[in-house]
This record gives structure tokens, C-alpha cells and sequence, in this order.
């Protein structure tokens, strides 16, 4: 009790949060045009600056309707639902918007609104893209110079589809790396985030003396404030718990070098500090960011985080908004709470003072861009140089920082560089495999429904290797498996993470999670053939491997290098005189664990014992042999069976997947979060929000002749679990829309027709209620409802034919219902 109070009291200490030199961006004329918008502005007109929707949920007609501010793309929308949209699609997507926000027919307002959209590692949501190595193998490169020149090439890709504002760059500091955001850190040093924090704002904004927000040049965001990379055990948006003296030495460092770049934008963060939530934390966002660092653009909310401030729901929030918070994402529920936020600043509950302040922060950065002249997106420079998106110089400039970026931790007999006339195995999955190397944030949000086809202009590491191999007569063999027909001099294995993102990527032990030891085995095949091995390690964070380290001659942190794989072919490969190509360089911006279980370990720790330090890397010249590494498991792992099998909690469980089926008897298998009927009209798919991110789908029907489905499947043989049994499945259910009379169908535990249970809603006879999340326990062991011996093939089935909406979220088999639901026994 006593610890918890003294960090509650923090704040009243006398830590200086004031940052020096920087940027006198102050101009009277701005100002004063700001007095004039502001004070022509309705109550209604200033709220809707404020409120930033998500395409996959905003049309033209609600922009027109209201005028918002800004709007974004999340990691798992593009335009028109369009994946693989191209830089047209993308500018004709802007215009419509533009247009729209400018139409003063219905909101009486003329001002232009922004699109803001996550260019985490270059343009990464959109199909084509450079994708430039994510920021924790660029904290390796230690070249800041080369960050500037990272961001001004993913400013021009921005440009080119019509996008005024990146959500980047992430400066948070990591101390435990099971976080699953953890690539997302330059390191685990505040010296190196504060090297690099201004350099990638400077290069995206232009310099405060020169080229400020002229161009080419995008509105940047220094996220997530404050403390996001120290939460207890690396959990995301969990709690940070520092004296506040810590906090500001170790995670505002980025702030401190961004805001004296002159970052325009600052997202809060989803975690608290002691127990509180930073969006809803008054000292942190207004009384430290605002006040004492002096930052005068404007705070933005993460992704429905202010759902998660006492008081708040999805819906509304003013205690987000009194606390600091400028502009809310409010992805999918926008027109509630833009209606709710208007009747809470006229019923006093947000002052109106807070509300210009808010607006006029906005407006300020939006009006140092430009936005009042510049005119619509496909009249305006970027437009005019479709040629930005994967420029050419931008993919050198890529593969270069690929180069700079590996970090070489062994190699025994100085197995590399390896000749390019030789006999080369190239194996393991990683290795023709670009979203592995591309891992989260990459054309899609988690990165795991990505294929080869989604990246159109890059090059795996086998791809950039047999390049440069067969340029020189010599022999590539390509074997995921490691099977060969002829023995290789020696076998290159790129094995390593599966992509993921926030959430689903946060692990709970720092060993290296090999499927079934299949990497393993494939190492150890190799080995008792004699053949020497280099291993290239995939991964957004250094993990627990020594049992691979002793199996490899050569062993390369790759990290998540993004879209030019032939930058570590680069470095790995002689030229064909047999000189050195390029020499390793990239040093560890994260300390390596000796033990699976060192969840804490960081530079300066006090027991600091790494297997390879903070800066360790070795180059060509170097003659350091690796011993055999101890592989005792530490880390215990709980091994009580568990009450629960999630379906599709928060996202797909592994051997998942959706499928719309409609009259034309064929299916459509969901690779994305959103999605049509095979026939393209009859059953849609959309994300949607129950209380995280996209953690819902929402479905509707269109056809009223016939009726379609949408499946949750089994992709692997259902094994049931001998000790959970599951009786029940658990689900959410919220009723959009139930214009006909026409039934609604729930089965459950499928095989083809047969189903363990099915239920039949009408709209007279059910829980449901519309536009409210509803509980269901549906029976799902019922006696001999399948065939003797047959496995399920799909846990629930939803069918109707028209005029129906709904949403599910929450799926899950259990033991027993839960508490408060509404139980559906066998019927």
C-alpha cells in the first residue's frame, strides 16, 4: 500500500519536463485566421473537427452530412474494401472525401477535412509499397541519417495517394520484450529513440527552418504517449507503473527530440500510468505535454481507446476530452458520439473553452499543412508523381537499410560470406515467404492473411539470393523442408516468427515458438548430414534460441526487413571475385537472452547478463567463436487444461476461418476481415468493434430468394478436448437490422447438414435488441446429432436471406454457460 501511494503521488514531484530548443513555429497570421474560423463555428461544426471516423464505416454522405475533421484507414481497410487497391483508387478515395467535407450544403462548413492512416514502416497499409525494415531492425542500423531519409521517401509514398497524415513514428522505449509491439521500438536505449525520433519526424515534416510541411511533406505523430513500452510483463495496455522520474527519463526521451522537430501531432496511449488511464490522465496530456513541454499542436486517441477512461464508453467520453485529448478515433460509433459530445458541452459537462482549445490545435496543424490552399488531393503534388509509390530509389534505399540492419551473432569458422559459384540449399519457411519478412502492419493489420501475391514488388530472401547466385553460374536449390537432391555445400535456413501485431502478439515466455520443433528437426537434419548451416532469424524481437544458435554455424538477426530481400543476399553472398560484398554493420539496439526466462533486460540493469549485449555484432573481421550454448527451459509453462476454447476472441484462433456460402452452392473462404458472397451481393462481411479492435464481424443479407451463410470452419480436424468436453458455445450477438419476418438460423457444431443444435430466431421471439451486444450459451453437445465417428467441420453456422444485420464477437466453446447469458439448451 504504501509503494502504490507513492507512486499515485508522483506527480507532485518537481521533475522538469521542459524541452529546450525548439522550433518558434508561431505565426500571427495563422492565428488570427484561426480567431475568425473559430469564432464562426457552431458548437456542432467544432465537434465534428474533432471526431475521426474509419473508411470502413464512413460514406460520402455521412462526411457531407457532418464535415469531420479527419478520417483514417485501419491497419485491415483500404479503399472501397479493396485489399489490393492501386494508387489511383486510393486518390479517387481522398477527392471523394475532400469533396464531401467541403459540401457546406447540409453542415454549413467549408473545411477541408485530413486523412490520417498508420505508415509504420513506409506506406505499409497499401498494396505496392516500399516496405522498409521495421523500427527495431532500424534501431540495429545506428544511422540516423538514414531515418531522415526513411521518412522523406515515406512522406512522397503518402503524397502519391492523395493521405495528408502518418501515425508515426513510434518512440516508445521497450523494457520487457514479450510486448507485442515490440518491433515497433528502435530500442530498448532512449538514446537511440531520441536519435531517431526527430530525424523520422523531420523527415516526414520537412525542417522547421526550411521546408516545413511544404511539398511533399506529411503531418507526423509521435505515439504513444507516454509509457506504452513499459507496462507490467509487456502486456498490451496494461499498466506502467514508474515513479515519475523514471517515466520521464526513460519514455518521453522520443517526445523530447520530436517536439523539438516540431511534431505536429501526438497519439495518447492505450496504457496507464499507476492504475490510471493516460487518456484520461489531465496532468500527463495537458499539464506535462501541453504546459510544461510546450507542445501547441494537438493530442490524437488511439484507436477506441477512450472507451477504456472511467465514465466513458464507445459512445462517449468526456472525461477523454477534459483530460486533454484533441481529436477522438472513433472508428464505428461516430454519429452517437458526435451527438453526445455536443449535448455534453451544452449541458457543461465539457467547457466550451476546452472545445476551441481542442479545434484550434487542430486547425492550427491543419492549416500549417495547408489545407485551406492546396485544393483537392488529385490536384495537388503528389498526384502529379504517381512514380513516388516504390520509386525505385526508395527500394535502393530499403534494400540498403535491410543491409545495414542485420546483425551477425555467430559465425563459427567464418562460414560467411558465403561463395555465390557454390551448391546452396535455400530452406525453411521464411524463406520465399514475404509476409514473414514483412511481418505485422503490412497490407493488412496482424500480417496473417497476407500471401506472396499481396506484395507485388518486393523480393524474398530465396528470390534476392538465386538472383545473385545465378548471375554468377552458380547452384540454388529452394527446399522449405530441407530435402535436397544433390548435397549442397551449404544450406541457408530463414526461419522465424509468424507475423503478428498489437495484442495477439504479446508472448509470455521469450522462447522461440517452433510449431511442433519443426525448425528444429529441420536444423538437425541438415547437421547430421554435415552440411554447414547459416541461419537468418526472423523475428520482431530477440528470443530465446539457443537450441537453434548450437545448430547453426552462422546465425543472422534479420529481424522484419520488410520488402527487399535482396538486401541480406547482399551481405550473405561474396561477389563472384570472392571479395566481401558488403561487411556486416548492425549492432543490437535490444539485449539477446541468455535465458529463456529474462523478461527484463535492458542496458544499466543492475544483474545485466546477456547471452549478446546491448551493441554486439559482428563483422567479417571479426574471428569470435560461439560455444555450445546451455538449452535448459526455465520458464515453466501452465499446463491446467483450460475452461475455455476461443474461436474467434479478439481474432481467429489458429485452424479458423470464415466462409460465405449463398444459392450458387459454392464458398467463399474469408482471407481478410472483410468480404462478399461468392455470387458478390447475396452475404457481406465487415469488422467491426465490440470492445477491441476490429474483434467483431458483422454480416448482411441482401438476397431475399435464396438464403446464404457465413461459417466459422475448422481449417484442421476439430479434436475435441478430453478434459474441457465443451457443452456450451458462448457468443455475442447485436442486431443491426431485421427489415422482413424472415428467420434467422443458428447451428452449431456442423458437419455439412448435420448439427449438434440449431435454433431458429424470428424477430417476435428473441433476446436480441437492437444496437445492444446480447450473450448466448448455445447447447452444443447433444447427443447423436452427427454421424457416429464424424469430427465437426465448421462451430457455428448463421443463415438468413434478406434484411437482416447482425454482428458476432466472443465466440467460444465452454464448459458451462456464462454468467448472465441467455441459455439455449438442446432443442
Amino acid at each position: 500500500m504504501l509503494c502504490c501511494c507513492k507512486l499515485a503521488l508522483a506527480q507532485d514531484s518537481n521533475v522538469d519536463w521542459s524541452v529546450p530548443d525548439k522550433p518558434d513555429l508561431r505565426d500571427a497570421g495563422i492565428e488570427r485566421k484561426l480567431d475568425q474560423l473559430l469564432s464562426t463555428m457552431t458548437v456542432e461544426q467544432k465537434v465534428a473537427q474533432m471526431i475521426q471516423p474509419e473508411i470502413g464505416y464512413l460514406t460520402v454522405e455521412k462526411m457531407r452530412q457532418y464535415g469531420f475533421g479527419s478520417y483514417l484507414n485501419g491497419g485491415n481497410t483500404a479503399p472501397y474494401g479493396i485489399k489490393q487497391a492501386d494508387q489511383r483508387t486510393w486518390l479517387r478515395y481522398a477527392d471523394e472525401m475532400y469533396q464531401a467535407s467541403v459540401d457546406a450544403s447540409i453542415d454549413g462548413s467549408t473545411i477541408p477535412t485530413i486523412w490520417g492512416t498508420d505508415a509504420m514502416h513506409g506506406h505499409s497499409n497499401v498494396y505496392g509499397a516500399t516496405l522498409f525494415p521495421h523500427n527495431i531492425g532500424l534501431g540495429a542500423a545506428r544511422d540516423a541519417k538514414l531515418i531522415e531519409e526513411i521518412g522523406i521517401a515515406t512522406a512522397k509514398e503518402v503524397a502519391a495517394t492523395g493521405i495528408e497524415w502518418s501515425f508515426a513514428p513510434t518512440v516508445a522505449v521497450v523494457r520487457d520484450d514479450r510486448w507485442g509491439r515490440t518491433y515497433e521500438s528502435y530500442s530498448e536505449d532512449p538514446e537511440v529513440v531520441a536519435d531517431y525520433a526527430d530525424n523520422m519526424v523531420l523527415g516526414l515534416q520537412g525542417h522547421p527552418d526550411k521546408d516545413f510541411l511544404e511539398g511533399y511533406h506529411r503531418i507526423a505523430t509521435a505515439k504513444h504517449f507516454i509509457g506504452d513500452g513499459g507496462t507490467k510483463g509487456g502486456i498490451d495496455r496494461g499498466d506502467t507503473r514508474l515513479d515519475e522520474q523514471t517515466l520521464k527519463d526513460i519514455h518521453a526521451a522520443g517526445y523530447v527530440s520530436a517536439l523539438q522537430a516540431g511534431v505536429q501531432s501526438v497519439m495518447a496511449s492505450f496504457n496507464s500510468w499507476n492504475g490510471k488511464r493516460v487518456h484520461g490522465h489531465k496532468y500527463l496530456l495537458t499539464d506535462v505535454l501541453k504546459e510544461k513541454m510546450g507542445f501547441d499542436g494537438f493530442v490524437v486517441s488511439d484507436w477506441n481507446a477512450h472507451k477504456f477512461v472511467d465514465g466513458c464508453d464507445l459512445e462517449q467520453c468526456a472525461a477523454a476530452i477534459n483530460a486533454g485529448v484533441d481529436v477522438l478515433m472513433v472508428p464505428e460509433h461516430y454519429e452517437a458520439f458526435f451527438h453526445n459530445t455536443v449535448q455534453q458541452v451544452k449541458d457543461g459537462v465539457i467547457p466550451v473553452s476546452r472545445i476551441d482549445d481542442a479545434v484550434r490545435r487542430f486547425l492550427r496543424a491543419k492549416i500549417r499543412w495547408g489545407i485551406l490552399a492546396r485544393g483537392k488531393p488529385s490536384a495537388r503534388l503528389g498526384a502529379q508523381n504517381p512514380q513516388w509509390l516504390n520509386a525505385p530509389e526508395h527500394r535502393d534505399l530499403a534494400r540498403n537499410a535491410v543491409r545495414k540492419s542485420l546483425v551477425l551473432l555467430k559465425n563459427n569458422h567464418n562460414l560467411l560470406p558465403v561463395n555465390p559459384d557454390s551448391r546452396i540449399l535455400i530452406a525453411g519457411e521464411g524463406a520465399d515467404n514475404i509476409a514473414m519478412q514483412a511481418g505485422g502492419w503490412s497490407v493488412s493489420w496482424q500480417g496473417t492473411d497476407n500471401t506472396n501475391a499481396d506484395f507485388p514488388n518486393a523480393t524474398s530472401v530465396y528470390e534476392g539470393i538465386r538472383q545473385q547466385v545465378a548471375s554468377v553460374g552458380g547452384i540454388v536449390e529452394h527446399s522449405p523442408d530441407g530435402s535436397f537432391e544433390q548435397k549442397p555445400d551449404v544450406a541457408i535456413v530463414v526461419l522465424g516468427e509468424q507475423p503478428y501485431a498489437e495484442w495477439f502478439g504479446d508472448i509470455q515466455t521469450l522462447q522461440f515458438n517452433d510449431t511442433k520443433n519443426r525448425d528444429l528437426a529441420l536444423l538437425q537434419r541438415l547437421k547430421s548430414e554435415n552440411i554447414p548451416v547459416v541461419t537468418v532469424f526472423l523475428s520482431g524481437r530477440p528470443l530465446w534460441v539457443n537450441n537453434i544458435l548450437n545448430l547453426s554455424d552462422a546465425f543472422v538477426a534479420a529481424w522484419l526487413p520488410g520488402s527487399e530481400g535482396q538486401g541480406i543476399a547482399d551481405v550473405l553472398l561474396r561477389k563472384k571475385d570472392g571479395s566481401i560484398n558488403y561487411d556486416f554493420s548492425g549492432k543490437l539496439s535490444f539485449s539477446w537472452p541468455r535465458y529463456d526466462n529474462q523478461y527484463l533486460l535492458n542496458r544499466h540493469d543492475a544483474s545485466y547478463d546477456p547471452l549478446f549485449p546491448y551493441g554486439y555484432g559482428l563483422t567479417y573481421k571479426d574471428a569470435v567463436f560461439v560455444e555450445h550454448l546451455d538449452e535448459t527451459v526455465t520458464a515453466q509453462q501452465s499446463q491446467k487444461p483450460s475452461e475455455v476454447i476461443p474461436l474467434f476472441v479478439r481474432n481467429l484462433s489458429a485452424g479458423i476461418q470464415w466462409a460465405l456460402t449463398d444459392s450458387s452452392a459454392t464458398t467463399a473462404q474469408m482471407k481478410t476481415a472483410s468480404g462478399v458472397s461468392p455470387d458478390e451481393k447475396s452475404l457481406t462481411m465487415q469488422s467491426v468493434n465490440l470492445a477491441f479492435q476490429e474483434d467483431g464481424r458483422k454480416f448482411s443479407w441482401n438476397n431475399a430468394e435464396a438464403p446464404s451463410s457465413a461459417a466459422l470452419q475448422y481449417t484442421s480436424l476439430y479434436q475435441n478436448d478430453d478434459v474441457l468436453t465443451p457443452r456450451f458455445l458462448n457468443l455475442k450477438i447485436r442486431l443491426d437490422q431485421w427489415r422482413s419476418f424472415a428467420p434467422v438460423t443458428l447451428a452449431v457444431q456442423c458437419v455439412e447438414t448435420a448439427c449438434e443444435n440449431t435454433v431458429v430466431m424470428t424477430p417476435k421471439g428473441t433476446a436480441l435488441q437492437e444496437g445492444e451486444w446480447v450473450g448466448f450459451s448455445i447447447a452444443a453437445q447433444c447427443g447423436d446429432a452427427l454421424p457416429v465417428g464424424d469430427q465437426p467441420d465448421a462451430a457455428l453456422r448463421l443463415s438468413a436471406t434478406h434484411g437482416v444485420s447482425l454482428a458476432v464477437a466472443d465466440i467460444a466453446l465452454v464448459k458451462a454457460p456464462a454468467a448472465g447469458y441467455n441459455v439455449i439448451s438442446c432443442q
